[in-house]
């Protein structure tokens, strides 16, 4: 973590990106949750195929963010 360190602390206002960019992955995945909740509420999983597409990258951007995360664990 030496480069995230360095930009926290040696780069102008290198702490700030850091949690903009925390925050917004966070953001993302709120209104990811909300726009399936919205599906389901509104019966749009009727059509399935859309349905299973929509739920497959919903399943890929988990998978993405949890590789992301695991990725400083070596």
């Amino acid at each position: 973590f030496s480069s995230v360190t360095h930009i926290c602390r040696d780069v102008n206002y290198g702490w700030i990106i850091r949690y903009l960019h925390a925050n917004g992955a966070s953001m993302f995945f709120i209104c990811l949750y909300m726009h399936v909740g919205r599906g389901m509420y509104y019966g749009s999983y009727t059509f399935s195929e859309t349905w299973n597409i929509g739920i497959m990258l919903l399943f890929t951007v988990m998978a993405t963010a949890f590789m992301g995360y695991v990725l400083p664990w070596g």
